[in-house]
């Protein structure tokens, strides 16, 4: 049984009246500050509220709020959505780029709210309550009217009990700075531009995954690309409204705006926020808050938020979670090239407070996400994932169902598994081995010859991407951590690029790419070559001819690699072409 929304929150601490609004005057100068009220009308109306008024609310997954995101499957129409954009400006209403109906400020707020009557800011109010009335439903239009008809709308002292109505809107809220540098609520109903066409292509163009005039480098690669660019801006390929958010971002970040964009998706049930305060940074700042679930396995979390009491609902062990997040420039040289994002910092927020409570690890736990990859190959896996943006898997009952778990599984944490160390990948190793490999299982798998292979190529891919990501450490005469010399560089280049070939039985083109271009960097090493490679024999020590010896394995290993991406590249053209 939910304790109740009213009980929890009797003795808040928010600055918040109990009908939603706020202490007289409030004047909000920054978007940090505007970003905080933000953070509690919004939790408060959007997250908390419907939490305990819905019935069966969808909690969010730990694991939806790591990158890669996953693309929605419902779409919550009983819960709130909104979006918002907030300039730290006043607005030139011809000048601005996007559409709005303009809320405008009322100069002497103080002199309403003590009762007078100057007919200008009579005029004011009543123009805003009938510009945001028009845009209700019509069964919301009245009650409207006779609740907030003397009422300045604008200043934020109100939005929290505006937000209910503005909830029922659609398209987006705008906040701006007035007069006298404070924000109020600038307009309604706007309409965000999302120049998706020409953005996909320019990023594309620039990242080197486009060509002018080449349809087949287009058609290959676009869809990387558009993921890329909408995970940079913290969501997977989704919908209008979030999409137009995550562009306008772009856009307004480019132009060197200082501004807030926040938006509620009713399938995602979370708070995204994008914003830039100023500075230099390729990317704006990009955080998500959510009503999240810990996992009854998380006992060292579970007593950190238990013993501050920022359990939302103990008894389900519910939180408010903020994730924050660092972008990640694309690299066409790192194996993770696909990795736009990675996980910055995790908050649990104090229900009451507000406060965080910092230096949390719920949704990275390597623990964790090992104990579901043993539930799933033992069908004890009870949630549900998206299986290729397409289908909806429920529990771990079959082995379709698990084959269909895995692949997802090892989709979700490709980038990861490629990072992290030697004894999570060996146990891992392990637990996928004796499931994919038993003998007991041959009979199953053979019916699902298919879906097996699949799960053995990602599985594959994984493999030897970890191997390529040695040869980068190699590379940067780094190994496992620790410095190495020129010896050890070539001698450990060597032996992990002749295991490698053997492996190539399962070919990937990006990676067999990656290590012809590392394999050159060695050769062309300019100290390598000018101390060891250009000089007589007899001027090298002993260790100088071994260095040799191995530069000569290597430049026959690199080419090898280059036959065998040369004869899978005319396989395919002649494929192609019968």
């Amino acid at each position: 049984m939910k304790t109740t929304w009213k009980s929890l929150f009797s003795k808040s601490d928010f600055p918040c009246r109990e009908d939603g609004s706020v202490p007289t005057p409030l004047q909000l100068g920054t978007l940090g500050e505007l970003r905080r009220f933000l953070d509690v009308v919004h939790i408060r109306h959007c997250l908390v509220r419907p939490y305990f008024e819905t019935e069966d609310y969808p909690l969010v997954e730990a694991r939806e709020l790591l990158p890669s995101f996953e693309s929605d499957m419902w779409e919550y129409k009983q819960l709130p959505g909104f979006s918002l954009v907030a300039l730290a400006r006043p607005l030139s209403y011809f000048q601005e780029i996007f559409q709005f109906d303009i809320l405008h400020p009322v100069l002497d707020s103080a002199s309403v709210a003590e009762g007078a009557s100057c007919p200008l800011e009579s005029h004011v109010i009543a123009r805003n309550v009938q510009t945001m009335q028009m845009r209700l439903p019509k069964a919301m239009q009245e009650s409207f009217r006779q609740r907030f008809s003397r009422m300045d709308t604008s200043v934020p002292d109100y939005y929290g009990t505006l937000t209910p109505y503005l909830l029922a809107m659609d398209r987006g809220q705008v906040f701006a700075h007035d007069g006298f540098g404070h924000f109020h609520l600038a307009g309604v109903y706007a309409s965000f531009p999302s120049d998706l066409d020409n953005e996909i292509k320019r990023f594309g163009l620039r990242i080197g995954k486009f060509a002018v005039g080449d349809d087949d480098m287009y058609e290959r690669n676009r869809l990387f690309v558009y993921q890329y660019l909408m995970e940079l801006y913290g969501f997977p390929i989704v919908s209008e409204r979030r999409t137009s958010s995550a562009l306008f971002a772009r856009r307004l970040h480019k132009m060197g705006e200082k501004f807030l964009i926040r938006v509620l998706g009713q399938s995602d049930r979370t708070i995204t926020t994008i914003s830039n305060e100023g500075g230099t940074s390729h990317y704006p700042r990009l955080d998500k808050i959510a009503l999240v679930r810990i996992d009854s396995d998380q006992e060292d979390a579970l007593q950190a938020i238990d013993e501050m009491g920022a359990f939302l609902d103990r008894e389900r062990r519910v939180v408010i979670m903020r994730v924050s997040y660092k972008q990640h420039r694309f690299n066409p040289d790192n194996v993770r090239q696909d990795r736009a994002l990675s996980v910055d910092r995790q908050e649990i927020i104090h229900p009451l407070t507000g406060e965080p409570l910092p230096n949390m690890n719920i949704i990275k736990d390597t623990s964790n996400m090992f104990l579901r990859l043993n539930d799933i190959v033992r069908g004890e896996y009870t949630g549900r994932i998206v299986y290729k943006r397409t289908e909806i898997v429920e529990n771990t009952d079959t082995d379709e169902k698990r084959l269909k778990f895995l692949f997802s599984w090892l989709s979700k944490h490709q980038r990861r598994m490629i990072g992290y160390s030697d004894e999570f990948f060996s146990n891992v190793s392990k637990v996928l081995d004796n499931y994919l490999l038993t003998p007991d299982n041959y009979e199953s798998f053979g019916q699902l010859h298919d879906l097996y292979q699949e799960v053995w190529a990602k599985y594959s891919y994984i493999q030897q991407a970890r191997k390529v990501r040695f040869l980068e450490d190699i590379q940067n005469r780094l190994y496992r951590g620790e410095r190495i010399g020129y010896r050890r560089m070539l001698a450990e280049a060597v032996a992990l690029l002749h295991g490698l070939k053997f492996e190539i039985v399962s070919y990937f083109d990006t990676l067999v790419a990656s290590v012809i271009r590392i394999g050159e960097a060695i050769l062309n090493d300019r100290y390598l070559l000018r101390t060891y490679i250009e000089r007589r024999d007899e001027e090298l020590t002993r260790g100088g001819q071994e260095i040799r010896k191995n530069y000569g394995r290597l430049v026959s290993l690199i080419d090898e690699f280059k036959a065998i991406r040369r004869s899978r590249h005319g396989k395919h053209s002649t494929m192609t072409t019968t």
